[in-house]
C-alpha cells in the first residue's frame, strides 16, 4: 500500500511550515529579556540565543511533532476521537523511571535521569507486547495502556509520599510539571533521533491505518497484518512519548488537541493528518514554550505542563459535549 498524495494535507502542510518560519525567529527574541535589533545591545545576546533559546526551541520543534503525529495515529489506531498517546501507559510509566532516579539520588549523574525514564518507557512497551501482542485486538491493547498507566501512576505516588528529602520531593514535583526550561543541546541529542525513529515507524504504519478505519475484517482482506501493525504502534509511541518524558517531563493534551485542529482541514484519512499534526504539534510547543517564558510570574515562569493542562482541559470538556450531542 502507497501513501496517495492528498491536496488539502499538502496546503496545510505549506501553511504551518509557513507559520513555522515565522515563529522559529520570534520564539529566539521573546524572553524575559527580550532580543532586538532595533532595541539596545543586549549583554552575552549571541550566548543567550545559541545556549538557551535556540536549543530550547529546537526540543520544542521535535516534541511537539513527535507528540502530535503520535496523537493522530492513536486516534486514527484506536478509532477513538479521545485517544492520546498517555494511553498506552508508556508517559506514566516513562515518568515512574524519571521519579525513581529521583528517589534513588542518581540524577545527579550525566545521562541517569532519561536512562531510568527511557527504561520505564521501554518496561511498558514490553509489558505491552507481552498482554497484547499475541492476539492484536485494540480492546485489549487499550486495557491494557489502562492499567500501565494505573500502576506506574500508583508507584508514582508511592515514591513521593516515601521521599527521602525535601529536596527530592521537591524536584520530582517540579519535573512532573514538565518544562522546557533549563534544557540544552544534550537534551536535543538525545530526544531527536528517538523522535525520528518513532516518526519513521507511524509513517510506516500510515497506510495500514488508512486501512483500519474501514473496520478490522476490510483490513485483514487489504493485508494488513493486525500483529504488525500493533508492534509498530507500540515501538513508535515509545520511542516518542519514552524520549519526551525523559527530557522534558510529563507533557501532555498535545497528542489530543492537535489531530482535532488538523482534521476537518483533511480528508480524515489518518495517513494524510500525520504530517500536518506534526507540525501543527510542534508550532503549539513552539507558541506555548514562548507564552510561557514571557508571562510574568513570580518565582520564575510558568510550566510549560501546566500551561498546556490548563488549555487542554476545557479543550477536552468541549470534545465530550460535542459527543453528547451528536449521540443524543
Amino acid at each position: 500500500m502507497t501513501h496517495p498524495k492528498n491536496p488539502f494535507s499538502l496546503s496545510l502542510s505549506k501553511a504551518l511550515l509557513a507559520a513555522l518560519a515565522l515563529a522559529i525567529p520570534l520564539s529566539l527574541l521573546a524572553g524575559q529579556v527580550w532580543i532586538s535589533p532595533f532595541s539596545p545591545p543586549v549583554p552575552n545576546a549571541t550566548a543567550i540565543l545559541m545556549e538557551l533559546r535556540l536549543p530550547r526551541a529546537v526540543l520544542a520543534l521535535i516534541l511537539g511533532a513527535g507528540l502530535g503525529a503520535a496523537g493522530a495515529a492513536m486516534q486514527g489506531y484506536l478509532r477513538n476521537p479521545l485517544a492520546d498517546p498517555g494511553l498506552f501507559g508508556i508517559a506514566p510509566a516513562a515518568a515512574l523511571g524519571a521519579v525513581l532516579s529521583f528517589y534513588t539520588g542518581y540524577e545527579v549523574q550525566a545521562f541517569t535521569l532519561p536512562l531510568f525514564a527511557l527504561i520505564g518507557g521501554g518496561g511498558a512497551m514490553g509489558l505491552l507486547a507481552l498482554i497484547a501482542g499475541r492476539a492484536g485486538g485494540i480492546a485489549l491493547f487499550t486495557l491494557a495502556g489502562m492499567m500501565i498507566a494505573s500502576l506506574a501512576g500508583a508507584l508514582t505516588s508511592l515514591a513521593i509520599s516515601l521521599s527521602p528529602n525535601p529536596f527530592a520531593l521537591s524536584e520530582i514535583v517540579t519535573w512532573l510539571m514538565g518544562a522546557l526550561a533549563d534544557r540544552g543541546w544534550h537534551e536535543v541529542r538525545l530526544a531527536a533521533p528517538l523522535t525520528l525513529a518513532g516518526l519513521v515507524l507511524l509513517w510506516r504504519a500510515a497506510p495500514a491505518l488508512d486501512a483500519l478505519a474501514l473496520g478490522e475484517a476490510a483490513a485483514r482482506s487489504l493485508g494488513v497484518d493486525p500483529t504488525r501493525l500493533l508492534w509498530l504502534m507500540i515501538a513508535a509511541i515509545g520511542l516518542i512519548v519514552g524520549s519526551g518524558v525523559a527530557v522534558a517531563g510529563m507533557i501532555g493534551f498535545v497528542g489530543l488537541m492537535v489531530p482535532h485542529l488538523i482534521r476537518p482541514f483533511t480528508d480524515q484519512r489518518p495517513s494524510a493528518t500525520l504530517i500536518p499534526s506534526a507540525l501543527a504539534g510542534a508550532l503549539l510547543l513552539l507558541i506555548a514554550d514562548c507564552l510561557c517564558r514571557v508571562m510574568p510570574l513570580k518565582g520564575g515562569e510558568l510550566r510549560l505542563g501546566i500551561a498546556l493542562s490548563l488549555a487542554g482541559a476545557p479543550f477536552f470538556l468541549r470534545l465530550l459535549l460535542k459527543m453528547r450531542r451528536e449521540l443524543a
